[in-house]
């Protein structure tokens, strides 16, 4: 029982990954037909974002009414509802639209699943998890690829995703008694009783800001996510502009730090049997400054290279290390409400910085990209002693 329950759960992180990155590989294709700017995928990613913020500050709520179950179960399915949405549109406003449930209910089953994960498994599974997400969010190009391919268009490369998420949806609700079974099961063997039932009040956002250390937290979680998402979207432009590679070398480079935050979460599994979290926390952000040290050193491509997988290794362990040790700094009757604001710092940052970061690079130079990276993962390192030492 407690295997299949895991094999659902690996089945729902790859799902949550297979949607994240299939807009800006289909927009190519989306954006003439709806005689609308390039760059009105940013308004549709906004929207995305900003639900899946709302959604985020709500799970703790939700799941405590509904039960980690019921809610990935539902948000899978509005995720599916939405992508058939956008399959269908032949209207900018339409993909607007389609886009509030989409960033719904990416919120409440990011948050559901990793505070489920981090109550009842351990930290192994947490890497291993995000990991598979990694895996999704490869699989999403390429299925949307093989659809252009084809010539099936852009909107059949949504609705196959769309088609794989109500197959996962229906999954999630056969498995709904495993959810309860499991739980019941672990609380029995702790002694615990259950955090999220109906009888538990959720914490309000005023509240939240008052326990100590959750202000570290949310900073911390918003520079890891600032720094993952400048990184991937401005090292290319950076070998470019800097550098002086070809667009096509540059991509393939790029994709580096991809590669090594997938491998890193497979191989951080294996650590976490060896160091705790806040061991694997601290050990990523060193490989992050080795790799940023890496790209500012004068020593050619080998260097750059070696820099762009280090600080994919880095990113790696940080996220779901982080998530993993919430129960522990906060305990568990907190964890789901901590880790609903956390998502939403994250989602916050990945909105906020990589735009920052252009301005600056439009205005004064995109060589200030290792400096950027810099200045986050020290506030980032800061934040994270902060919280160690508020919570300890």
């Amino acid at each position: 029982m407690v295997h299949l329950l895991l094999s659902v759960i690996y089945l729902a992180f790859i799902s949550l990954g297979l949607p994240d990155s299939l807009l800006g590989s289909a927009w190519p294709s989306m954006y003439p037909e709806f005689s609308v700017p390039v760059s009105y995928a940013g308004i549709v990613s906004m929207i995305i974002a900003a639900g899946t913020i709302i959604s985020s500050l709500q799970s703790d709520r939700l799941t405590r009414l509904l039960g980690a179950g019921r809610v990935t179960a539902i948000s899978v399915a509005m995720t599916a509802a939405a992508l058939f949405g956008f399959s269908i549109s032949n209207s900018f406003w339409m993909l607007c639209l389609w886009a509030i449930p989409y960033g719904l209910g990416a919120g409440s089953v990011d948050a559901a699943l990793n505070n489920y994960v981090a109550l009842h498994y351990a930290s192994r599974h947490m890497s291993w998890l995000h990991c598979m997400w990694g895996v999704g969010a490869t699989l999403g190009p390429y299925i949307m690829g093989a659809a252009l391919t084809n010539g099936s268009g852009w909107n059949m490369g949504y609705r196959y995703i769309s088609l794989l998420q109500i197959v996962l949806t229906v999954i999630l609700i056969f498995s709904l008694p495993l959810w309860k079974q499991h739980t019941d099961t672990t609380e029995a063997a702790s002694g615990k009783t259950d955090v999220t039932q109906e009888s538990s009040k959720p914490l309000s956002l005023q509240k939240i800001l008052r326990i100590p250390g959750a202000k570290a937290v949310m900073i911390t979680f918003f520079c890891y996510s600032s720094l993952e998402a400048t990184a991937g979207l401005w090292a290319g432009s950076y070998l470019v502009l800097h550098h002086q590679f070809s667009a096509e070398t540059a991509a393939r480079w790029s994709s580096l730090f991809y590669l090594g935050i997938t491998v890193g979460r497979a191989l951080s599994g294996f650590l976490t049997f060896k160091l705790n979290d806040m061991q694997m926390i601290r050990l990523g952000q060193a490989l992050i400054a080795c790799g940023i040290f890496s790209i500012l050193l004068p020593f050619g491509n080998a260097a750059l290279l070696s820099g762009l997988i280090l600080i994919g290794l880095g990113c790696a362990p940080i996220y779901p290390c982080i998530i993993h040790s919430t129960p522990a700094h906060f305990g568990a009757d907190k964890s789901q409400a901590i880790i609903g604001v956390q998502m939403a710092s994250a989602y916050t940052g990945t909105c906020l910085m990589p735009p920052l970061f252009g301005l600056l690079a439009n205005n004064i130079s995109i060589i200030l990209f290792p400096v950027f990276l810099s200045v986050i993962l020290l506030l980032m390192i800061l934040m994270h002693e902060k919280l160690v030492h508020s919570t300890t």
